[in-house]
């Protein structure tokens, strides 16, 4: 009896792709072979998933049934989705197919038409689209050339427009906290009560950000490949801004190992994540930040399987100064909390992780002549001093050994930060004396130093001021208790 089978650890909707395929050969004009036919996907040890493989399964049973002749694929990767009429869907990861296959040596790439758009990013490679089953068989038989995708340009001047600081009212101390964040870096949480406008300045910090070089661009753009998230964009050029909700789940955040998938902490990779009310996230969430925020990058580990993912990301986050959302340190008695319910709701947020941010910034109550009067300065006007700003670092940290000239202040290794974060005597003293009466961890410490450093930078200053540290530590509210 005729039998088609798939064998080699293939998930379900592999197990599932010979009934594709099947239908697809049919209804591409091929009669389907009527004997016993196994596909084997080696390595067998290794778990294979997703509907890539239709196209390749296809192409392997035309060949053996002798439709198709395997001479114009030598060197080539395949892969795409069949659909029943034998018409070939996206598939998401073209351009890390791409490029993963240029790595390898080969000499081309044949993909779905929208999958081999994404992937004309990567250069060095021959990039071919294909529409169809029967497309592809007339190639193969000669009849036909598959047309390649239009060459790639990168042009970051086609960025979409973004949220605009201009529109918050008000507050300075926060926006300028932003625009420190920005410069340096720098993770960022804004504590304030309801309606101050925490939300607002959090997502306008992108539109601060420069845009994104064409090496972070790609790296960017091959992590929403990979998740099927790109929705026709060539690639990534404005650092990407991700927003997940507060019941997000593990996987959901850090990503998933089974099949290997990147969570919003990735997908936030050469950009923002911002968390929105971050109390109200899982604690286990968000502990598991802990290693992307120190190493810029998410390991997985499971019985069998190991997967990294790439994090490199800037947090901002928002949260209310206690359960009723009123406190603060002017006027206590706005706050209808005890004291031990705003510790308990402080306390959901555990010191290590507190520690890995670098700004605690306390956001107030708009003044009334605040919201009826002027806008406030664009982000244009505030990108340009963060530009300059960040020329002014990367200068700096180009002229010290084993450090690269495009790293932020927040970046900067630790056993190199005192170099790269020299200090008058003043300051020097008045650090010490920070140290002795705040009681800051040695990680609280770094990053107090490099805010400094940053506050510096926008200043034009070469050495630490102690006007510059004093600002520092107004930006740590949650290490100065209640």
């Amino acid at each position: 009896m005729p039998v088609f089978q798939v064998v080699g650890m293939g998930d379900r909707a592999v197990a599932e792709s010979r009934h594709r395929v099947r239908s697809a050969i049919q209804q591409s004009g091929f009669q389907f072979p009527q004997q016993r036919m196994t596909v084997n996907l080696a390595p067998a040890d290794l778990r294979k998933d997703g509907t890539g493989f239709d196209l390749p399964i296809a192409v392997a049973v035309l060949i053996a049934a002798g439709f198709a002749k395997p001479e114009r694929l030598e060197g080539f990767l395949l892969a795409g989705e069949l659909a029943l009429d034998g018409s070939l869907r996206p598939i998401p990861g073209g351009l890390s197919l791409a490029a993963h296959a240029r790595d390898q040596g080969c000499a081309g790439v044949i993909l779905p038409v929208e999958s081999a758009r994404e992937a004309a990013v990567v250069d060095g490679i021959e990039i071919l689209g294909c529409s169809s089953l029967a497309q592809l068989a007339s190639y193969l038989a000669g009849d036909e050339r598959l047309p390649s995708p239009e060459p790639f340009r990168f042009d970051p001047a086609r960025s979409p427009q973004e949220l605009d600081l201009c529109d918050v009212r008000g507050q300075s101390e926060a926006r300028f906290a932003l625009e420190v964040a920005a410069a340096g870096g720098h993770n960022l949480i804004l504590i304030g009560p309801p309606g101050t406008g925490k939300t607002m300045l959090a997502r306008r910090l992108s539109s601060l950000l420069p845009d994104l070089s064409f090496p972070e661009a790609l790296e960017a753009t091959r992590v929403w490949s990979a998740a099927g998230r790109l929705g026709g964009r060539p690639i990534l050029t404005r650092p990407p801004f991700c927003a997940p909700h507060h019941s997000v789940s593990d996987a959901g955040l850090i990503g998933a190992s089974n099949p290997p998938a990147p969570g919003e902490a990735s997908l936030a990779h050469r950009g923002v994540l911002f968390l929105d009310e971050l109390p109200e996230f899982r604690r286990n969430a968000l502990e598991s930040l802990r290693e992307p925020l120190e190493d810029g990058e998410i390991r997985i580990r499971r019985a069998h399987l190991s997967v990294s993912y790439p994090a490199t990301f800037q947090l901002v986050a928002t949260m209310n100064p206690c359960p009723c959302g009123r406190y603060s340190a002017a006027n206590p008695a706005l706050c209808s909390c005890a004291i031990e319910a705003v510790r308990r709701y402080r306390s959901r947020l555990s010191g290590p992780l507190l520690d890995r941010i670098d700004m605690h910034v306390e956001v107030g109550p708009v003044a009334t002549e605040a919201l009826t009067g002027p806008p406030g300065e664009s982000s244009r006007s505030v990108r340009e001093r963060v530009f300059a700003a960040r020329e002014r670092a990367a200068d700096r940290l180009g002229c010290l050994d084993g450090i690269g000239p495009a790293l932020t202040n927040a970046a900067v290794p630790t056993g190199l930060l005192r170099k790269a974060c020299r200090a008058r005597p003043d300051a020097e003293a008045y650090l010490a004396t920070l140290i002795r009466g705040w009681e800051l961890s040695a990680r609280a410490f770094d990053r107090l130093l490099r805010v400094a450093r940053t506050i510096a930078d926008l200043a034009d200053r070469d050495a630490l001021e102690v006007e510059d540290v004093v600002r520092a530590t107004c930006f740590r509210m949650l290490d100065q208790g209640l």
